[in-house]
């Protein structure tokens, strides 16, 4: 016998079975006098015409008993999202709060995100590195639960970014200024955002040293994974220009693990960097700091921390404020030993 895919009904069901808002059937749970007659009556025919009962969750939450904020990125094992996770779990921490991971992995997000959320109640929700297009901004004010936007911004929400065409343009600038000219630069196969804003910023830094970019100098890593944000993929774009670009002196890195690769393929040709070939990487993540990377700091743990405690006092508020906070950091640049010409 074929097994059905959905063994019970969800608030969701309800509010489209009623015609109603989500907010409004949750507001009739509660007995909440700021519902009419004529709704109320629509909303708990609605209740018993799917036989809908709400699970202790989601009592919970209306009741504000819930301990529990959630998380949602495309992946938690990379570096970059590990980074993440240690500042919104030292927050959690002190405030007494469980974490909850959704993977959303790298296609079909917004599906996988509103399949998370239809199994259970969350006090609120961090949103990291997931677009927010106009339809899912829209499915996430209709929930109950609070949402904080981490690399990416809609008006709608509180929301962290970085200045991504600033950090590149550091990085490159440095570069310029050990005296390299001829600079490539390994992105990844991910069209987003970020990945553009970065490729413009190592661009400008390149003309407004008067030296005009050349597309060959843009080299991307044939494994692809995660996006081409990986040390496999730094190892292959490094092989790539040590094999068919020796005019290259320096290498701008969109990650840190790319530039991990690319050492490790250095090293594996008999060179080394600085001396042979400067590397620097972006985010600055912790081993970056053991290995003498320089690398653009995204302060990606104070980042996590602020988005985390920003969601709590979201939570605790006792009437809803659109009042919503778009902050875009500054990336710093963590100068070592792997582009210093000594």
């Amino acid at each position: 016998m074929k097994r059905s895919t959905k063994t019970y009904v969800t608030i969701y069901d309800v509010a489209q079975h009623a015609g109603v808002a989500i907010s409004t059937v949750s507001r009739v749970l509660n007995g909440s006098p700021d519902v009419s007659e004529v709704t109320r009556a629509k909303v708990e025919q609605a209740i018993a015409d799917l036989k809908y009962h709400p699970n202790r969750t989601a009592r919970s939450l209306a009741q504000q008993d819930v301990r529990s904020l959630a998380v949602a990125l495309p992946s938690f094992t990379a570096p970059f999202q590990n980074e993440l996770l240690k500042g919104i779990r030292s927050y959690l921490r002190e405030i007494d709060h469980d974490l909850l991971i959704c993977d959303l992995g790298s296609t079909n997000q917004e599906a996988a995100l509103k399949k998370f959320l239809s199994r259970g109640a969350v006090s609120g929700l961090l949103l990291c590195g997931v677009p927010v297009s106009d339809r899912l901004a829209t499915e996430l004010a209709s929930g109950r639960s609070p949402c904080v936007l981490v690399g990416h911004r809609h008006p709608d929400f509180d929301s962290w970014t970085w200045d991504d065409r600033a950090g590149a343009h550091a990085a490159v600038n440095h570069l310029i200024k050990q005296g390299h000219r001829r600079i490539a630069m390994i992105n990844s196969q991910e069209h987003s955002e970020s990945q553009k804003e970065r490729i413009e910023g190592y661009q400008e830094a390149l003309k407004q040293a008067g030296i005009e970019p050349d597309t060959s100098w843009l080299v991307k890593g044939a494994p692809q994974y995660h996006g081409g944000y990986s040390e496999e993929d730094g190892q292959d774009a490094m092989n790539s220009i040590l094999n068919n670009l020796p005019e290259v002196t320096a290498v701008f890195c969109s990650s840190d693990v790319q530039a991990i690769g690319a050492l490790a393929a250095l090293r594996a040709a008999g060179k080394s960097a600085p001396k042979d070939m400067a590397i620097i990487g972006y985010d600055d993540i912790k081993t970056s700091r053991f290995i003498g990377l320089s690398s653009v700091d995204q302060q990606i743990q104070a980042i996590g921390r602020a988005a985390a405690e920003c969601l709590f006092d979201r939570v605790s508020e006792d009437s809803f404020s659109t009042d919503f906070q778009d902050h875009v950091i500054q990336p710093r640049l963590s100068v070592r030993r792997s582009s210093m010409t000594f």
